[in-house]
This record gives C-alpha cells, structure tokens and sequence, in this order.
C-alpha cells in the first residue's frame, strides 16, 4: 500500500461534531484547605484522622491544593484543550454545619472558580454532592436518617440559586451505591460504619431523595436551559459472547444488579428485582417520596471502569463467568481491565431504561506511577487501556447508543480516598510534596483525541 492510500485514524474514529470532552475530579480529593475560610469538617476529613483508616495515614488537608493553585491548574487544562470539566462542590464549604447559615467565604470561592474557568473557555458540569457529607450532620445520625434529605434540599437551593447563572450542567450525586456500601456496610469508606442492609437500604432511599430535590431546585432556579442528571456507577454487564443469547442474559443482569438506583428513578418504584434483592424489604417512605424521586432528568452519568461477563446459562439464566487469575488488573485490584464494558454499561443503559442522553462522567485506570523522569511519564498502560474504552465508546456510539460526552478520570493525581495518595488515576502526574503538576504521556496523547474529536 502506498502512503498516499494511508487513512488517518481519525477518518475512522470521529465522533459526533457535537461530542463533549473533558476531565473530572472531585473537591474532597483535590482541593485541600480543609481547615480554611470557614469550611466546615466533611466525614472524609475525621475519617482519615482515624489511625489506620487510610493507606500511609494520608489525609486530605493539603490533598493538591487546588483551593489555592486553581487559576495554574484551569491553565493547565486550558493548554491541554480541556473545554469541559466535571468538578463537585464541597458541602460543608458552603454549609459548615450541613444546613443553617451559609458560609459566605465558602461560596464566594466558588464564584471564583467558576469565573476562572469560564475566563479560560472551560465550561463547568458540577456535581452537587460527591461523598464529603459535613460531620455536623453525620453526628446527627447521617444518611440512614430523614433529616439528611432537608438539609440537602437546603444546600441544593442554595448552590442552584447562587452559580445558576453561569452554570448549566449539573449533576446531583456521585455513586450513591459505593459511599454507602462502603461508608455504612463494610466501614472501608467514611464515615466507616458497618451497618446491617435495612439500614443502609434506608440510607439509599434518603439519597435518591437527596437526588430528587437537587433535580427539584435545578427545574426551579437554574433556568431554562439548565439540565440535570445522576451519576451511577451501574455495573456493566458484558455478554461472553456476542450472541442473541448471551446479550438477553447480560440485559437481564444488567436491570436485576442496578435496580436499586436506576429503578426508583426511571420507573418511579421499587421493582421485583428490588424486592427480590432485599427478601422484600422495603424503605420508610413518604408518600410523595417516588414522585420525587422520578422527576425527569436530562440525562444519565455512567461511571464506568470495568464490568462482569454474562452468559446464558443451561439453565436458560444469566450465569457469571468468573475472571481468571491473571486476566488484566490495575494496580486497583477492582478494575478488572475488561474495555468492553464501555460498549456495554451505556447500551443496557439505554435499552433497558430508555435513557435518551449518557455522559460518561467518569473512566480511567489507577496505577501506582513512579515519578517523572526528564519531565515525562509514560503510563502506557493506563493510555491504552483508556483507547481501548474510546475504541469500544466509539463502537456503540454507531450502533445508536445516545453517549454524548466522555470525562477521563481524572485530572491529576490526587486523594484516592481509602488508598490515599499512593493510587493514581490522573493524566496529570502531581507530586504532594512539591505540587509540581507533570501532564503524562496519556494527558498528551487524550489532549489530542479532543482537539481533533477522534480517536488518535
């Protein structure tokens, strides 16, 4: 074949003109300044006081510092291309008890962040809440008690009203199902409780409604073209073959392993493969709770970094199909690197609930880097795993899978909560001690696939 004849990549991989592309992170993770301004203590910061509780000790004090480098680090994302990023709002910044007088200092911050990001042409998708509950309200019984879902209300009006005018993208909570599994379940997380499964199913309800009144003050305050979502971590279930067959038993897998959060939101109610789930239990609830709950959203966020295979069984059922010892791990033990399951999470997604728009909010690999050498760090493995999601992203998007835009996570390194700072998600490598932000060879290579809208 001569040159001439070579196609680019991109000829083949665009994706639709109006895809958006961007990063994430979250404030608990990145912005340090824990004690600063007025901030009230989040469950994230007493927890990690906790001898043992975190990997090396690490807490979140300090974390990147953003709260005072966010201006060099927004120039950072702006001379990588970013045009899109996915931040959180800090909770007990704006409202250190939880609910009650607002923390002026707090969400004047923010007013700044927005300006600087705006300043550079970043556009903000905030998420209202991602895991750093303020202790004020942990002390008062936490999330397995109604009167976290007031408070919420409270702070969710608050933050629509104050950044509505510049921000049009909002994201109600981040993976409802991992903080309280892991924060009242098993004790690995904040605020570490090990609560039996009533409770924590109760916890689940009172952060759907949490989710349904971040949705009620985005229709009311946040103008006409505002939009708003969740983000789940649904699991993604990846058919073993790609079979009539073994697809049915990855769909029906798919609905009966989400079914906790995407039911209630989608259908309004808690479904048989709910009850089933439970053994028929059943949350306290107000009448109108569901109602709520259900309100229509905008669009769906997916964070997705890894999946379980289905196939039918002779049974005629889905069977899962055990990974083997050695198929493809991060340095996360979880993140089984399985890429098919961006093809998949938001296809089921989008099958079985009918969502018509799905942002992938989160996706990346965690990697214990070594520091860099001569300026550069070459994380091959997280770049091509993460071309290998695109690859899969790409696939579905032609097959009609309504995706419309991809966030890597993360940014930079940062807080990997339970794992502290040694785990590391991010494009950008950030050395804790010095703060010196060092893009890696997948920052590089990701700020091309944006400018050019392609897989390159």
């Amino acid at each position: 074949m001569s040159s001439s004849a070579i196609v680019s990549p991109a000829t083949h991989h665009a994706f639709p003109k109006d895809f958006h592309w961007g990063v994430a992170a979250a404030a608990p993770q990145i912005e340090g300044a824990a004690y600063e301004d007025g901030k009230g203590l989040s469950v994230w910061d007493v927890f990690a006081k906790r001898a043992g509780a975190v990997h090396n000790n690490d807490t979140l004090d300090v974390a990147c510092d953003h709260y005072h480098r966010f201006k060099e680090d927004f120039d950072l994302m702006a001379s990588l291309g970013v045009k899109h990023y996915r931040l959180s709002l800090a909770w007990p910044r704006i409202l250190p008890n939880g609910t009650g007088s607002v923390n002026k200092r707090g969400l004047d911050f923010y007013h700044r962040l927005i300006d600087a990001m705006l300043e550079r042409g970043i556009t903000p998708w905030v998420t209202m809440f991602h895991w750093d509950l303020p202790q004020a309200l942990e002390e008062k019984g936490g999330w397995p008690t109604r009167q976290v879902t007031d408070a919420f209300a409270d702070y969710a009006d608050e933050i629509v009203k104050a950044y509505s005018d510049r921000v049009k993208n909002w994201i109600t909570m981040n993976e409802i199902a991992v903080f309280l599994d892991n924060g009242y379940g098993i004790g690995r997380h904040a605020p570490g409780r090990k609560e039996g499964p009533q409770v924590v199913n109760q916890a689940f309800h009172h952060a759907l409604i949490c989710h349904g009144h971040g949705v009620r003050a985005v229709r009311e305050h946040g103008g006409a073209s505002a939009r708003v979502g969740v983000t789940d971590n649904s699991k993604a279930m990846i058919p073993l073959t790609e079979t009539p067959e073994d697809i049915a038993a990855a769909r029906i897998a798919f609905a009966r392993r989400n079914c906790r959060i995407l039911d209630p939101i989608y259908r309004g109610k808690y479904t048989q493969d709910y009850l089933d789930l439970t053994k028929g239990w059943l949350p306290q609830m107000s009448p109108s709770d569901l109602a709520l709950i259900s309100q229509p959203t905008d669009f769906l966020g997916l964070n997705i970094y890894s999946g379980d295979v289905v196939r039918q069984g002779a049974d005629g059922k889905p069977q899962n199909i055990a990974y083997p010892a050695h198929f493809p791990t991060a340095d996360s033990p979880w993140l089984r690197l399985n890429a098919r399951c961006m093809y998949w999470g938001p296809r089921h997604a989008a099958e079985v609930y009918g969502v018509k728009d799905i942002l992938i909010t989160e996706n990346g690999a965690g990697y214990n880097d070594a520091p860099p050498v001569n300026g550069e760090v070459f994380d091959l493995h997280r770049l091509e795993y993460i071309r290998a999601c695109l690859r899969e992203l790409h696939r579905g998007i032609k097959d009609g899978t309504p995706v419309s835009a991809y966030f890597a996570w993360c940014f930079m390194d940062n807080f990997e909560w339970a794992d502290g700072y040694e785990r590391r998600f991010g494009l950008v490598y950030n050395d804790f001690k010095t703060q010196q932000r060092t893009p890696k060879a997948s920052a590089r290579w990701f700020s091309r696939v944006m400018r050019e809208n392609a897989l390159v």
